[in-house]
This record gives C-alpha cells, structure tokens and sequence, in this order.
C-alpha cells in the first residue's frame, strides 16, 4: 500500500497498491488461472477494487467483476483511520476498549458480525451460481473474522492475529450448497520487494 506518512487508512480514499501489492495481485491472477473464475467480488474501497480489477487482467476469459459493501474494511476503522499508527493509543483512546472486547462502542462490529458479514456474501455466491469458481477480494480484519468463524475458534483479539490472512494471502474454501465444507489457508505469493515500493 501507498502509505508514506505510515496512517491507518481505513475507509479513506486515495490509497492505492503499492508496487509490490500491485505485483502481488498479478502473481495470484496467474495462481487462479487453472480455477476459470466467472466472477470477482471485491469490496468497494480503492484498493480491492484495483487488486481485483489487476487479478481479472491475469485471466481469460476475463471474470466479471461486482462491488459489494458488505466485504468493506472494519467498521471501527473510520474511527482510527488518517492518524499514524504510532500515534493511535494517544489520540484514539477508545482504542483499547475495541481491543479488549469488539462491538462495545459505538462503531464497532463483533468478531462475529463482521465474519457473518463475508460469509453472507459467500453464501449469497453459491446460492445464484452453483458450482462456479469466484473469488472475493476484502481486508484483513473481516476475513481473520470469517476465518474464526469457519474455524469456530474462540472470538476474541488473539485469534483475530493468531491466524492472520496476510496480504495477498488466501482462504480457499469449497461449499456444499450454502455449507461451508472445507478451507484452507494459502500464503501470498513470494516476490522480491520492488525497489519503489512503499513499506
């Protein structure tokens, strides 16, 4: 990610891939070729929306490609985003209530609804298109929720980091109607950091 003043972005605009992630993006185009994808569903902010629209161009026939709001970045995020990471604890105090339980405030989502938020969207998929291959494109605090919940881990902060999805990592996951029947995690691709590309 472009992010040179090292903030959290959250749902800001204008933050967009970075050399690597664009390089990333690519790599896991090529990774899902062999799928024959008909579809990619991303959530709306800019840079799944550009990591889905560089994974379609790896493909052919190129996928269809549709936003859903429900894949979007955590809630509490726009409560954090455009401060510095460093700087968080001291001018986001509610910080460390979301740390210690989700979805106390405000704003704030449980580990559960925002899992069930990426799993719905999942089930929606294979409900009106049995037996295709998709793919969706979210963020990192929503799948780790999706994955405690496929899992049924304990939904609490540690296994939100425990188990994380990195980025440009993947849960491949196989449904049996709207049943989630088997997931497994698969790594990012390993590339060679870009000498222009952002932290």
């Amino acid at each position: 990610m472009e992010n040179p003043h090292r903030v959290l972005y959250g749902h800001l605009p204008g933050f967009h891939l970075s050399a690597l992630g664009r390089e990333q993006s690519a790599d896991l185009g090529t990774r899902l070729r062999p799928e024959g994808l008909s579809l990619i569903v991303h959530s709306p902010l800019e840079r799944a929306t550009q990591t889905a629209e560089i994974i379609a161009r790896e493909l052919t026939p190129q996928p269809l490609l549709e936003p859903d709001p429900k894949l979007v970045e955590a809630e509490f995020s726009r409560y954090l985003q455009g401060v510095p990471y460093w700087q968080i604890p001291m001018r986001r105090p509610l910080w460390f209530v979301h740390k210690a339980r989700r979805g106390l405030l405000p704003g704030d989502e449980t580990i559960e609804v925002m899992g069930k938020r990426v799993l719905d969207v999942v089930r929606r998929l294979a409900a009106e298109r049995p037996g295709d291959a998709m793919a969706l494109v979210s963020h990192a605090d929503p799948l780790n929720a999706a994955w405690i919940l496929l899992d049924g881990r304990p939904q609490n902060e540690r296994e939100m980091h425990r188990k994380g999805v990195g980025k440009a990592g993947m849960l491949r996951l196989e449904m049996d109607g709207d049943t989630p029947t088997s997931w497994e995690y698969v790594p990012p691709p390993h590339i060679d950091k870009p000498a222009t590309a952002a932290a």
